[in-house]
């Protein structure tokens, strides 16, 4: 009975989480409908609340912001926001920030979380995956004698906390493992490991 209750839950875990992830998300950007006016919202068109819509019309928005200023025009106005946004005091430092790390990561030219690493770390005995990042600037690189890169290393459940390190390129091995087998691999501690590959690993190259 332990057995079949053990394996009834491996089962049922994994999609009980996944149905409430995806809930959450849903319910959380059908917030958006509250900014459609009381007499376009489902339930007085339809009498019924539509679960999703609000999803539906987010990615609707989001995709349209983008295909409007890929234009000379959207390109325009989406410049002219970003002066005025940089004129106000506390906004200007908030958003600059928030801005840099998106065009860092979601950028398809970055190359940030693009390659899954292998590293030494707390100590020269011991070893952990990180994730390139990039390489050190402005006046830190000053202070670094050599070819250094600059890594993340995730914790472990939770990727989403970490530390930020700066390491010597010769002490950083390049995994031939997609980010998205590392992130599986660290979110559970090891136990799902990345199948093999035949391929020797090599040290990142310039």
């Amino acid at each position: 009975m332990r057995k079949y209750f053990i394996t009834g839950l491996l089962i049922l875990v994994p999609l009980a989480i996944t149905a409430w992830v995806l809930s959450l998300i849903i319910n959380t950007m059908d917030q958006s409908l509250l900014f459609v006016p009381a007499r376009w919202q489902p339930k007085a068109l339809f009498g019924v609340n539509i679960p999703g819509l609000g999803t539906l019309l987010t990615i609707v928005i989001v995709f349209l912001t983008g295909l409007l200023t890929n234009n000379l025009v959207g390109n325009y106005v989406v410049r002219m926001w970003e002066k005025l946004l940089k004129r106000i005091p506390l906004v200007n430092s908030l958003y600059s920030s928030v801005k840099q790390v998106s065009d860092t990561l979601f950028s398809s030219s970055g190359n940030a979380f693009r390659k899954a690493v292998l590293i030494p770390y707390p100590h020269q005995n011991s070893y952990t995956i990180a994730f390139l990042t990039g390489t050190p600037g402005g006046d830190v690189k000053n202070h670094l004698v050599g070819d250094y890169v600059s890594v993340y290393v995730p914790t472990t459940p939770n990727p989403t906390s970490g530390f930020f390190l700066m390491l010597a390129r010769k002490d950083v091995v390049e995994l031939d493992m997609s980010v998205d087998a590392a992130l599986k691999y660290i979110v559970s501690m090891g136990v799902v490991a990345p199948e093999s590959v035949p391929q020797a690993i090599a040290v990142v190259s310039k």
